[in-house]
């Protein structure tokens, strides 16, 4: 009976069970041929954090810290800047950058 009941899942393969294996005597899984190393779903995330950390910063600071946030961190797609260049860019004190972010 058991037998009977397994037979609708004799054509179903796992992932993890090997096919082959390589010149060493390695075994060579389904999951070694068809794994794609991906990070679509890392980009897709901090794509949608960023863009809600914009949204903030749009929405909760002054013009004046709203540019100071946006160098440092480099929210506009350039490079992040240091304190130091942010206070020569804008002509404040490196202290106001610091407090500001």
């Amino acid at each position: 009976m058991y037998f009977r009941s397994q037979r609708k899942y004799q054509g179903d393969v796992s992932l993890s069970d090997s096919i082959d294996s390589d010149r060493e005597g390695n075994a060579l899984s389904l999951m070694d041929v068809i794994s794609v190393d991906d990070d679509m779903l890392e980009n897709l995330d901090t794509r949608d954090s960023c863009a809600k950390v914009r949204q903030c910063v749009q929405n909760c600071l002054t013009d004046r810290e709203i540019k100071v946030i946006t160098l440092r961190y480099g929210l506009d797609g350039e490079p992040p800047k240091t304190q130091r260049e942010i206070a020569a860019l804008c002509g404040i004190s490196r202290s106001y950058v610091s407090r500001r972010q």
